[in-house]
């Protein structure tokens, strides 16, 4: 089962790699489900491990130019702050049981945060699958830019995901900037989220994190990104969207389906 997980942890950075998020949608759930780790702890090591990979992919935009700087700190800095603040604040004060239904089922804090991600996973599969490709700026508007940027952070923070396919077609549209660097500075402002939102679990006595697990996933999420880079060079992200979303969707819903049957047992 835990080869299953290493390629897993490939598959996330070759994810991001390819079109610029994604990565996270897989790691909470590798983690949770292969790995038998706790969704609450699953969502920090996933900030840390997208976070990683991501800033080497990001850095690797950069050193091409397919970094939008503006962009990055239009969207980032707000995004950045409602991140921190949500993994800081908010998140540890989400109770262990949210509602009891006496003699039908407990909801916990671990199940809600895997069906909220199921949720999120379901939005990305329909944007991924049956999304059109934005085909240009529609406006430039930093006000909806930075809103935006906010939410992801929000989003990001609770589930500890990324947000890269939001963050992707926020920039084309929001900010004009054609795919190569959308991607790019998509991965730039996971690094940035991620890195900030681990930070805030750091501060966090509750959490306590394996660092040689960790390496090793991470090394294998590098190593994905790498591929990822260079599949990019040969394949179109847009007809390997529909791919991942149709996974995200069998992903999404075996959580629900695994989740309802623990709560109804």
């Amino acid at each position: 089962m835990e080869y299953l997980g290493f390629f897993g942890a490939v598959l996330i950075g070759i994810s991001l790699g390819l079109i610029g998020g994604g990565g996270s949608i897989l790691t909470v759930p590798l983690l949770t489900y292969v790995f038998g780790i706790d969704p609450f702890l699953a969502t920090g090591y996933s900030l840390i491990i997208v976070g990683i990979a991501a800033a080497v992919g990001g850095f690797g935009s950069l050193r091409v130019g397919n970094v939008d700087l503006s962009a990055v700190l239009g969207f980032g800095i707000p995004s950045t702050i409602s991140v921190f603040l949500t993994r800081k604040f908010l998140v540890p004060k989400i109770p262990d049981t949210l509602w009891v239904i006496e003699g039908v089922f407990t909801l916990e804090k671990g199940p809600f945060l895997l069906l909220l991600f199921a949720l999120l996973m379901a939005i990305a599969s329909y944007k991924m699958i049956w999304g059109r490709p934005p085909k240009g700026a529609v406006k430039s508007s930093p006000v909806l830019l930075a809103i935006q940027g906010f939410a992801v952070g929000l989003i990001t923070g609770v589930v500890g995901a990324g947000g890269g396919f939001i963050i992707v077609p926020a920039l084309v549209v929001l900010s004009g900037l054609e795919m190569k660097k959308a991607v790019g500075s998509s991965l730039m402002i996971i690094a940035i989220n991620s890195s900030i939102g681990a930070l805030g679990d750091l501060t966090n006595e509750d959490l306590q994190l394996d660092g040689t697990f960790l390496l090793i996933i991470v090394a294998l999420a590098v190593l994905g990104m790498g591929i990822g880079k260079q599949l990019s060079q040969r394949i179109s992200g847009a007809k390997l969207k529909p791919i991942f979303g149709y996974f995200i969707i069998v992903a999404s819903f075996g959580i629900v389906t695994a989740e309802i049957i623990k709560l109804t047992s």
